[in-house]
């Protein structure tokens, strides 16, 4: 055979064989959009079924979502059309309605998504990619009317409330933190890793005398202390450096000749004692004043821990170990802590107060400047002792210690 005849049949084998791969790749086709499963979310899909038997019993509505059925409905007024996809000319979008609920049933119970998918009969990834795209449209459409930055007035209606409530004049808010347990991140090393021998980011809170979130800050390291946290947010430079437009100086109850006192915020012993953040005094032996002071303090205080308490019996998530990225805990957080505005302001019939745009937690406060130097430590012991001797004199109260 010549070398002519050889070149002519490998250049016929050669094409022969690309015509062969292309008529596979033709009849290849994909058998299968969707699993059989999910072809019948519409007749056998948790959603539309047991969901709509649920609109008729109020209370087993809410105990499923934990929003009541006129809730439910005002929230997905407020965020549907940011939620809603477009239909294509190969399958119908999910509704709205059903992807706040497959969200909501995840902040709810904390399940998988792989559990969520099953129930509603849709793909894990769709589950992932809801609720990532509708905790994120819950922030944005409530915080600016559930969450705004404080602004001087609402201090002062703050510091109200904890003069009726608890007893505590010139609070303007208690502090502290909450870790949100997670999944370890991969390639985190011990960042994530808290003194409870757990992995989670933490949540920094500031909260009223009725349990509202005015300030969050979320995202810090697991292994990073209250204090710590606190120093790094906004919140916390904003309160050093005196630019929270907090109200001016003002006298306790009954004790003008004690002259003005600064508005404070009440926190446990892992925060550091400022001017406008008040402690307990240290130490288990104490005299009789110093122990009514730390009474009143905690009594004060406690209003942090029980919105916390709140927040993870509401949201069930928060009892369990999420496994999602940090970053998606971060805005689960954020949407719970607004949805817990959201449904308080909802239940006590009381319309937020219009403010202006800006979120707390979401970007700085205003005006940071030059953060001073961390001086006050004298004048902050003045202010506590001045706090103490008013709660044994003119601020006390029947039921408090005396000895």
């Amino acid at each position: 055979m010549s070398v002519v005849d050889r070149s002519f049949i490998e250049r016929v084998t050669a094409l022969y064989l690309l015509w062969r791969a292309e008529q596979r790749r033709r009849d290849h086709r994909r058998r299968i959009w969707a699993h059989q499963t999910l072809r019948r979310r519409t007749q056998f899909g948790e959603f539309h079924n047991l969901l709509q038997e649920l609109r008729l019993d109020d209370g087993r509505f809410q105990r499923y979502f934990r929003l009541s059925r006129a809730q439910f409905d005002d929230l997905l007024s407020r965020i549907g059309a940011r939620i809603t996809l477009q239909d294509t000319n190969y399958r119908r979008s999910i509704p709205a309605a059903e992807r706040l609920s497959i969200c909501l049933r995840f902040l709810a119970t904390g399940d998988s998504f792989r559990m969520i998918a099953s129930s509603y009969r849709v793909g894990v990834s769709t589950v992932c990619q809801i609720v990532t795209q509708v905790v994120t449209t819950i922030w944005d459409c409530l915080a600016e009317d559930y969450m705004a930055v404080p602004t001087t007035d609402d201090w002062r209606s703050i510091a109200e409330g904890f003069q009726e409530r608890w007893n505590f004049p010139l609070c303007i808010g208690a502090v502290d933190g909450k870790h949100v347990v997670m999944k370890a991140p991969p390639n985190s090393g011990s960042q994530f890793h808290n003194y409870k021998g757990t992995f989670s980011i933490v949540l920094l809170a500031i909260v009223d005398a009725k349990y509202r979130f005015w300030v969050i800050d979320v995202g810090g390291y697991g292994r990073t202390s209250d204090g710590g946290i606190l120093a790094n947010s906004a919140f916390g430079q904003a309160l050093r450096a005196g630019t929270l437009h907090l109200p001016p100086d003002h006298p306790l109850p009954g004790a003008e000749d004690r002259g003005p006192q600064p508005h404070v915020f009440v926190a446990d012993e892992a925060f550091p004692l400022r001017r406008n953040l008040m402690r307990a005094f240290p130490g288990r032996t104490l005299p009789p004043e110093r122990r009514v002071f730390n009474y009143c303090l905690s009594r004060a205080r406690l209003v942090v821990e029980n919105a916390f308490g709140i927040l993870s019996s509401q949201w069930r998530m928060y009892r369990h170990l999420i496994e999602v990225h940090p970053e998606v805990v971060e805005k689960c957080v954020k949407a719970t802590c607004v949805l817990h505005n959201f449904m308080r302001y909802s239940e006590g019939r009381e319309a937020p107060a219009v403010r202006g745009t800006g979120h707390a937690g979401d970007e700085p406060l205003p005006g940071l400047g030059r953060v001073a130097a961390n001086n006050s430590s004298r004048e902050a012991l003045q202010v506590r002792e001045v706090f103490m001797e008013h709660f044994s004199a003119e601020g006390a109260v029947p039921w408090q210690p005396t000895e």
